[in-house]
């Protein structure tokens, strides 16, 4: 199976792509999406969909795995990386995904296994899972292939699940 894992926001979008056979994951590839602040938002956003759709062309994954938004207590920074997930969810979806929605929590305990996890223990599973050797750069590369890496342990346990459905 690959995974395509997204960490949403409209300044920078972190994405990853993973394939997973059985416990094993191997790193495809993982970057950023940068949108300069000079740009209009309708700008960012269209920006942000035409490179993640780019980005499923070339890797063609087969499901996706995006971070839900945490409580932010700036309102307005909340609602513009609400548009920024909503575009990404659209790419997704215009490209016939199956579409995965993990909060920050559930990633931080389907890595460390523990949902209070400081950031660097994320990255340091992160690398340690996917054997790479340094901590991808930017912090928001990271944590789309946590999102990612989520999925993947996830989607086993939902299979062994639908059979007692």
């Amino acid at each position: 199976m690959r995974i395509l894992g997204i960490d949403p926001g409209y300044a920078i979008l972190g994405y990853g792509i993973i394939d997973v056979k059985g416990n094993h994951f191997t790193v495809c590839g993982y970057g950023a999406v940068t949108t300069d602040s000079s740009m209009e938002m309708p700008d960012r956003l269209k920006h942000l969909y035409q490179q993640i759709m780019e980005i499923i062309q070339e890797y063609e994954p087969d499901v996706a795995s995006i971070e839900e938004l945490f409580f932010n207590t700036n309102t307005k920074t909340a609602i513009l990386v609400g548009q920024a997930r909503g575009v990404a969810i659209l790419a997704c979806a215009n490209s016939g995904l199956e579409i995965n929605e993990y909060t920050p929590l559930q990633i931080k305990q389907g890595l460390v296994g523990y949902g209070r996890a400081e950031k660097k223990q994320i990255q340091s599973m992160v690398k340690a899972i996917l054997n790479l050797t340094e901590v991808p750069k930017p912090d928001d590369t990271a944590d789309a292939l946590a999102a990612a890496i989520c999925h993947g342990h996830c989607a086993g346990h939902q299979k062994r699940l639908a059979k007692y459905k």
